[in-house]
């Protein structure tokens, strides 16, 4: 997959486009991007997908936490393994967030040899988001290309949305997030070097530092799997405040690997979320905690052995 920074005065060779921001790449997403892909093989074209960089929230409302489903690395992975042959990075700023729907299509599209573009059903565009799949449709038969657009997926009486799924996993429903993603949600960041006080439990464990912009579940205790050197491991991931330990409220985000050994220290990670095994708690006293941490990783591990995930 070829990652491409639009410059102005550039030629491209003619593609089908997918616009949106696909934080997530849910079922809804994938859809989208299944449908873009199959009409660029149909036109003998590239598939691409058009990304603004950084995202369009932190320049319009810096205050605003984005709480984004996948990082930046992780969004690309995602995409070269659904087909995608490139990425159109456009950078966003407050100049091109005044742009009129229709300088949008001229300014960006039109450059970047835009032949077909799929869109999903509430995409907007354009100064303020006046531009709609509708007025996309008249400007794409002005200026010659065409337009598809993908209605709401859904999974019973629930849109699949990135918001439905990013309220799922605030409410520790893991399980009715990742079948809206079709995969399991993750957890990503730089492993960090902590207090050490898991290895004195018996459950050494790995310090993930997340990206300010990353949404992170509820707090507990939750059954785990990540890939390392090209190996899979299970383990047990805690979010939350160590309230037996900790007086200060400092959220820390902790993963014990029951069979990895190595060490992790300033590697990125990312780490599968399988299934939430119970809320934070306070415990009365250093057996206590240990007692729990046993029931924990046979509880996780009789979840991580049903899904062949280790």
């Amino acid at each position: 997959m070829k990652i491409y920074n639009i410059e102005p005065g550039e030629s491209y060779k003619p593609t089908v486009v997918a616009l949106g921001n696909f934080d997530g790449v849910h079922l809804g997403h994938q859809k989208l991007l299944k449908c873009g892909l199959e009409k660029a093989q149909e036109l003998g074209v590239d598939f691409s997908v058009l990304l603004f960089y950084p995202h369009p929230l932190k320049i319009l409302h810096p205050d605003k936490k984005l709480n984004l489903l996948t990082g930046h690395e992780e969004w690309l992975r995602i995409l070269e393994n659904l087909g995608l042959e490139k990425v159109y990075l456009v950078p966003f700023t407050r100049r091109l967030a005044d742009t009129s729907p229709e300088d949008f299509v001229k300014n960006i599209l039109l450059p970047i040899g835009a032949v077909h573009v799929v869109v999903w059903f509430n995409y907007s565009f354009g100064s303020q988001g006046k531009g709609d799949p509708e007025l996309l449709k008249k400007l794409a038969e002005k200026y010659g290309f065409q337009v598809s657009v993908i209605n709401a997926q859904r999974i019973g009486n629930k849109i699949i949305s990135s918001s439905e799924i990013r309220k799922y996993l605030l409410d520790g429903e893991i399980g009715l997030a990742a079948e809206m993603m079709g995969r399991f949600p993750t957890i990503s960041g730089k492993v960090i070097h902590g207090d050490e006080r898991g290895r004195t439990l018996g459950f050494p464990t790995a310090n993930i530092m997340v990206d300010e912009d990353l949404l992170v579940p509820q707090n507990g205790v939750y059954a785990v799997v990540s890939e390392i050197n090209g190996q899979k491991y299970g383990g047990m991931l805690n979010i939350g405040l160590r309230p037996t330990f900790k007086k200060e409220a400092i959220r820390t985000i902790e993963v014990h690997f029951f069979d990895f050994l190595g060490d992790l220290d300033d590697r990125e990670l990312t780490v599968s979320l399988i299934s939430k095994l119970r809320s934070e708690k306070k415990f009365r006293g250093r057996e206590e905690i240990i007692a729990q941490l046993h029931k924990d990783k046979q509880l996780a591990l009789s979840i991580i052995q049903k899904i062949n995930c280790s």
